[in-house]
């Protein structure tokens, strides 16, 4: 059998920081902490602003 480890794995949400709008689902490894480059945020496209826009960590 399959050993499970979704586990140590949480999904989040990447919301932008102009509009507001939840864009993106991830899944991030939450054992041993979320990495630091995901709480700065990343760049990622926004299809409301038609543009690429600083979008960060939101959980449910």
């Amino acid at each position: 059998m399959a050993k499970k480890k979704s586990a140590a794995r949480e999904f989040v949400w990447l919301q932008c920081t102009q509009s507001g709008d939840l864009n993106y689902r991830t899944s991030v490894n939450t054992k041993g902490g979320v990495p630091e480059s995901l709480k700065e945020g990343m760049n990622k496209f926004c299809p409301r602003l038609r543009k690429h826009t600083l979008h960060k960590i939101k959980r449910k």
